[in-house]
């Protein structure tokens, strides 16, 4: 063959190759093995020549948060406290609260809250209710008793 020939088959095979289709799978066992080795060392050079990025900053804006516990206390004579704690410290003890204040500040955090605070209220007006009749009824004994001493 002469180099003309040559360059002519050469140009023709290669023209030729693109437009055949590429196998997906090797054919052979032997074929397989040799491109995962090659598609492994294809991938550990990517990483090498690549540089890691530097993570895009958030624009978001970050949420703080603040740790506070207000402790609400009733006694049966309807008397109520708080105290309020900030990150493990005590910022406010002993102060006195309206029970009405504290039922409005139940409600406007969450009906089981409201409903739970509304119950124990209940009973504290049932039995200042049962107290205030007790006291009435003595006070019209004295009443009668001081009656019969003026007559």
């Amino acid at each position: 063959m002469t180099e003309e020939q040559t360059s002519t088959e050469q140009t023709a095979s290669a023209q030729a190759e693109p437009t055949q289709p590429e196998p997906t799978q090797p054919e052979s066992p032997q074929a397989e093995s040799a491109q995962p080795e090659s598609a492994a060392s294809a991938e550990t050079a990517e990483p090498a020549a690549k540089k890691p990025r530097a993570r895009k900053q958030s624009t978001a804006k970050k949420i703080r948060t603040v740790e506070l516990t207000l402790t609400v206390t009733g006694s049966a004579d309807g008397e109520w406290q708080a105290d309020l704690m900030h990150s493990g410290k005590r910022v406010v003890q002993g102060l006195p609260v309206a029970a009405a204040a504290v039922s409005k500040a139940a409600a406007e955090l969450h009906q089981d809250i409201s409903d739970t605070i509304e119950s124990v209220l209940h009973e504290a007006r049932q039995q200042h209710e049962a107290k205030l009749a007790e006291l009435e009824a003595e006070v019209e004994r004295v009443r009668k008793a001081l009656a019969e001493l003026e007559s």
